[in-house]
């Protein structure tokens, strides 16, 4: 059986969980999201707690997605209370950064600024030579940190580009003389 999906999603005060028959959604301070209920998989409210129940533990599919819809309410709980951040690092000669409402502006060594419009319910904040990304959606807020550090990412012999703050880039030795 599904370890994660045994557990119990806990609601915090201030947030609301409607189960239906194919979604959860979670509504909150930060908004509102909804993630899919699979088939086989149910869930239900009780007590301050989500519930998540398989039909069937036998197959390992309806097990993965046991444990996949638990993950997915558990994000989306924590999404509307809390919300979540990615931390974006500029490393070189240059590099710069700007908000500018709904858009970022980019010095990233080209000989053009990269302009990047920022989607709904997604803000950045530049803090010296990071960019902090936030919102209450986990998904959106990877993937517009991961389309930012693709302009530029991280080369390995000087270190140069868009990197994750948590990121370990190798370095390489280059050429000898």
């Amino acid at each position: 059986m599904s370890r994660i999906g045994k557990q119990p999603v806990t609601i915090p005060a201030g947030v609301e969980v409607t189960v239906n028959a194919d979604s959860i959604t979670v509504k909150g301070a930060k908004g509102t999201l909804e993630s899919p209920l699979f088939e086989g998989v149910s869930a239900k409210v009780e007590a301050n707690e989500i519930q998540f129940e398989c039909a069937d533990l036998g197959d390992k599919k309806m097990k993965s997605f046991f444990g996949l819809a638990r993950s997915l309410a558990a994000n989306n709980v924590v999404g509307v209370s809390k919300g979540f951040e990615k931390t974006l690092e500029l490393r070189g000669v240059g590099y710069r950064a700007k908000v500018q409402g709904k858009t970022l502006d980019l010095s990233l060594g080209f000989s053009h600024p990269v302009v990047y419009t920022l989607p709904d319910g997604i803000e950045a904040k530049i803090d010296k030579s990071n960019i902090i990304i936030s919102g209450f959606d986990k998904q959106k807020v990877g993937q517009v940190a991961s389309e930012i550090r693709a302009f530029r990412p991280p080369e390995p012999y000087k270190g140069k580009g868009v990197r994750y703050a948590d990121e370990y880039v190798a370095m390489k030795e280059g050429k000898r003389a």
